[in-house]
């Protein structure tokens, strides 16, 4: 007897990651997606399609195809230029966007989900194009927001064509997506607002702590500390991406205005399109109380950030909902009290008001950077509290197993037959 294919159960479907960074990028954006990818592997046929690497691990030949950790991934082919050269990262974006856009026509299946990250702002109208050709389901996972960060970053004028024909292309985005996850407060109310979209459309879930691998631990016994000569003093740390959106003019011209006070000594740790600049500002003003590294191996990162006694993270004007800083939850996990150079609104100034574990001062003012981390040092006593603080609100709240959790809940609605859906081809 023959089998009734229209009435038989539809079989669950694949769940594909699209991003351009994947491992073994192990910064920002990549090493989150493939936390989230691997995590929910266990539970779900899970795909990846991505660039080979074209940031920290920029140079790396990785497999066009392989099965890491349950994982299958599928590498594009495309230009890997150095991404801080803005012309080289418009070349890198098109041809990553054009191969990735093939290759998911290729593979996506009726039924699957294609999770996509916003970077670079491109990928998303290929992946949802894609899906709706290939009748998939579309989550937009939102890093950045566009067209406000190219803004932010001084790219753009607010009021140029380009930003308002880009601001009108974002809003019918958002729409086609099935779904929208946001890492921040600050961030769902921006993006409610430029779109218009329903509540039940958006799904917020932070970014988590590496809570095993990042815990207090002695200053005395830190050995970058002691490297770098800075046993004697109180270290102000700086870690992350150095780029356009950071306001690192800010936090030099706050460094000038320390200069006179010895104990204090800046530690800027990362890389970006600012690094090059940085190395240049320190030299040119003598700042003898600023010491620059780049990026540390994450496998050290439990001992890069714990070589300070506060750590800083600082955004330019204008970045509230645009972003949120991923680094806050590790440095948290440090057990780190927080300097947040950020809009009051935005999700880490927030999150440092509520948690009572640090300062907020406004973006670009240098002389409250500057009295604010003096004020700082002051009172080791109330730094010691903070750091508690710190440390148990990432193990209450940012834990790897409960994003995971938030994410599974997610992707596990929208890859369940829908009856209503239709099975035909859906077309833009």
């Amino acid at each position: 007897m023959g089998t009734d294919k229209t009435n038989a159960p539809r079989k669950r479907g694949r769940l594909w990651f699209v991003s351009e960074l994947y491992y073994p990028e192990d910064t920002s954006t990549g090493y989150y997606v493939t936390g989230i990818a691997e995590g929910l592997a266990a539970d779900e046929a899970v795909a990846v399609l991505c660039s080979q690497p074209t940031y920290a691990a920029r140079g790396t030949r990785a497999p066009s195809h392989e099965r890491r950790k349950g994982v299958e991934i599928w590498r594009c082919a495309g230009t890997t230029l150095d991404k801080d050269r803005l012309l080289s990262r418009c070349v890198n974006l098109t041809t990553i966007s054009l191969s990735i856009f093939g290759n998911a026509l290729r593979r996506f299946r009726q039924g699957d989900v294609v999770v996509v990250t916003t970077n670079p702002p491109t990928l998303p109208f290929v992946a949802v194009i894609s899906a709706r050709l290939r009748g998939t389901r579309c989550v937009l996972l939102v890093h950045d927001v566009y067209p406000e960060v190219l803004v932010a970053s001084g790219l753009f004028s607010e009021r140029s064509t380009a930003v308002r024909l880009l601001a009108a292309l974002q809003r019918v985005l958002y729409h086609w997506m099935d779904k929208i996850v946001v890492i921040g407060r600050d961030m769902e109310l921006l993006v409610a607002r430029r779109a218009a979209v329903a509540d039940s459309k958006t799904a917020r879930i932070p970014n988590w702590a590496d809570l095993d691998d990042v815990r207090p631990t002695a200053r005395d016994a830190n050995p970058l500390i002691a490297q770098l000569g800075l046993a004697e003093k109180f270290i102000v740390q700086y870690s992350g991406n150095m780029g356009r959106t950071h306001g690192l003019e800010s936090v030099i011209a706050a460094a000038e205005r320390l200069r006179g006070n010895g104990e204090i000594h800046l530690l800027l740790i990362g890389g970006g399109a600012k690094k090059s600049w940085l190395e240049h500002a320190v030299v040119d003003r003598r700042l003898t109380n600023v010491t620059i590294l780049p990026y540390q191996p994450r496998s050290a990162i439990g001992v890069s950030l714990n070589a300070c006694d506060i750590a800083l993270i600082s955004f330019a004007p204008g970045m509230a909902g645009v972003s949120v800083p991923s680094r806050m939850y590790n440095v948290m996990a440090a057990g780190k009290p927080i300097v947040a150079v950020a809009d009051p609104q935005s999700e880490l100034a927030q999150l440092v008001r509520e948690e009572r574990i640090g300062w907020v001062t406004p973006p670009g003012d240098a002389e409250r950077i500057a009295s604010t981390i003096a004020e700082a040092s002051s009172d080791r006593a109330a730094l010691a509290e903070m750091g508690t603080r710190a440390r148990a609100a990432a193990e209450r709240k940012y834990s790897y197993n409960r994003v995971i959790s938030a994410y599974r809940s997610v992707v596990s609605e929208l890859l369940a037959p829908d009856p209503q859906r239709p099975h035909s081809r859906e077309r833009v």
